[in-house]
């Protein structure tokens, strides 16, 4: 059997079915925003943006984009019913105070303690920044990362130790990837699900820290 790896898209479908109704949820720049397209419409989930917006929708159709009206990554969002603008400082309050069920955010490398590295490689010609991404690793209830399994180097992005500059520690909950989802619980890594035709051991082998199998 040929190994199915799951799409960027397909990654977040499979997130947006495991968020719990009546989350207060934040997603981060980047891949996690696509997160924003498939979150069921018969559940209650409140979405927030640190540029100051609570309970945003789905993109809009392009005939209706409004310039105002955008998520932390400048990309167009549509306003539910009931949603709302804010200033950045009460918005960073919402993140800082512990208001937040889950925040959805990529990364660079995971260690399997649940130590974060997402806003910078250390290469001389990045441009560090680390906007609120320090915010949420230490505010949210938990953290879901989403990201590939290995760069584009085929290095591994879950590690015993992060080398990258770290982002928080001990924050990531679970990790969301186009090979598995992971749980990271007290020091171990344990793998709740596999893609299809891909082995524990061929993903063992691409994973850069000791995995547990506790699968049913």
């Amino acid at each position: 059997m040929s190994i199915q790896k799951r799409s960027r898209e397909d990654i977040a479908k499979i997130i947006a079915q495991d968020i719990p109704e009546g989350s207060y949820v934040n997603l981060g720049i980047g891949l996690p925003t696509n997160v924003a397209k498939y979150l069921p419409q018969d559940k209650e989930i409140i979405l927030h943006s640190e540029n100051g917006i609570l309970a945003f929708g789905p993109p809009p159709t392009e005939s209706e984009e409004d310039q105002d009206l955008v998520n932390a990554g400048k990309q167009p969002i549509t306003l539910l019913e009931g949603g709302c603008y804010m200033h950045h400082g009460d918005s960073f309050d919402i993140m800082r105070g512990g208001h937040l069920d889950i925040c959805v955010i990529g990364a660079f490398q995971v260690a399997v303690n649940g130590d974060l590295a997402n806003w910078y490689t250390g290469k001389e010609d990045d441009i560090p920044a680390v906007g609120g991404a320090m915010d949420l690793a230490v505010g949210a209830k938990s953290i879901y990362v989403y990201m590939e399994h290995i760069t584009r180097q085929g290095e591994p992005k879950i590690v015993s130790q992060l080398t990258y500059p770290i982002t928080g520690e001990q924050c990531v909950n679970r990790i969301y990837t186009d090979l598995c989802i992971i749980e990271l619980d007290h020091g171990q890594a344990k793998v709740i699900e596999i893609v299809d035709g891909l082995s524990f051991d061929e993903l063992q082998a691409v994973t850069g820290c000791p995995l547990m199998d506790v699968r049913h």
